[in-house]
């Protein structure tokens, strides 16, 4: 029998504990049609892992509460949900580090007080589960709070934006789509009205963000799933080509299985070399992948590609 049923049980105890009608196994048993073994241990239960102060009363043949401020909480969960909200207490811990801010201590504290509630200790997790981030890429909790704002209310933003590229500093205004965080680094998908077209920004890269009184919806349908799997890694765009990578014998032990992206190809050869395929709007970041296998990889296509690989590969020769 699922959770649900079974705390609805827990209630209709707590309910005529409270209101000193002596609940018992057998009163429990007959109002939800099981045994009374099952009901026992649901009393058991509610005594020693919800911390219900229950106390059997010989002459009323039935449970009373010895403390009847006592409050049932409101939240059952079963092992499975209290490992994901584990898991999820320690990934909010640990993608914080102050650029989230004062918001995040006060979720946690309230995911720390269900725990204990069901007698879990929350610091046991820290031994055995962690999220790391290496790069990250810190936001100013204005920052961070204005863009959430505006992507959950639909509210235009306006901010002024750094462009590392031509070193140039202007104000953009902004319908914010989507919110995501990417290899360590905060960014915003919206509509650019400078530029009248999709666009990614960095949140670290943000100063004097404003929230408008404009509201907005979304152009042409946005969808950002299939945004984001519309290509390999952050770059998008509507011109894509498709790249073919042969990793070498020892290094396909350890790329297969490996995702790359949702529509990539996987060609194990002869050798034991893996050749992988799938869609790249733009080399920049595929380049940086390339270079970190270093010699376990060769790009077999496109030729455009291979040749920016083998311009750089050069570039470094030079420095060693």
């Amino acid at each position: 029998m699922g959770s649900k049923n079974i705390y609805e049980r827990f209630i209709w105890f707590d309910s005529k504990t409270k209101n000193k009608k002596y609940p018992n196994a057998t009163s429990l048993a007959s109002q939800f049609e099981i045994s009374a073994k099952t009901a026992q241990r649901d009393i058991e239960f509610m005594r020693d892992r919800l911390n219900c102060p229950l106390i059997y009363d010989k002459s009323k043949k039935g449970y009373c509460y010895k403390d009847n401020t006592f409050s049932l909480p409101f939240i059952y969960l079963s092992d499975e949900e209290l490992s994901s909200l584990l898991i999820a207490r320690k990934i909010l811990q640990d993608i914080s580090s102050g650029h989230i801010g004062s918001d995040l201590s006060s979720v946690l504290e309230k995911i720390t007080s269900i725990l204990k509630r069901h007698m879990i200790e929350p610091d046991i997790v820290d031994v055995a589960f962690s999220f790391q981030l290496i790069e990250y890429s810190p936001v100013p909790e204005g920052i961070f709070k204005a863009v959430l704002e505006g992507c959950l209310k639909r509210k235009q933003l306006s901010f002024a934006y750094f462009s590392p590229a031509n070193e140039e500093t202007n104000i953009r205004a902004v319908d914010p789509y989507h919110l995501f965080n990417y290899m360590g680094a905060w960014h915003l998908i919206g509509y650019c009205h400078l530029r009248k077209d999709l666009r990614d920004f960095n949140l670290v890269r943000m100063s004097d963000i404003k929230i408008l009184d404009r509201t907005f919806i979304l152009r042409n349908n946005f969808d950002f799933k299939k945004y984001f799997h519309s290509a390999f890694g952050l770059y998008k765009g509507k011109s894509l080509k498709q790249v073919t990578l042969r990793f070498s014998p020892v290094k396909s032990k350890w790329i297969k299985g490996q995702i790359w992206h949702k529509d990539q190809e996987e060609k194990i050869l002869k050798d034991g070399s893996l050749e992988l395929s799938f869609p790249v709007a733009q080399y920049s970041e595929i380049m940086r992948e390339i270079l970190k296998q270093g010699s376990d990889v060769e790009v077999i296509k496109p030729q455009s590609l291979r040749k920016l690989i083998k311009s750089e590969a050069k570039e470094i020769v030079k420095i060693y």
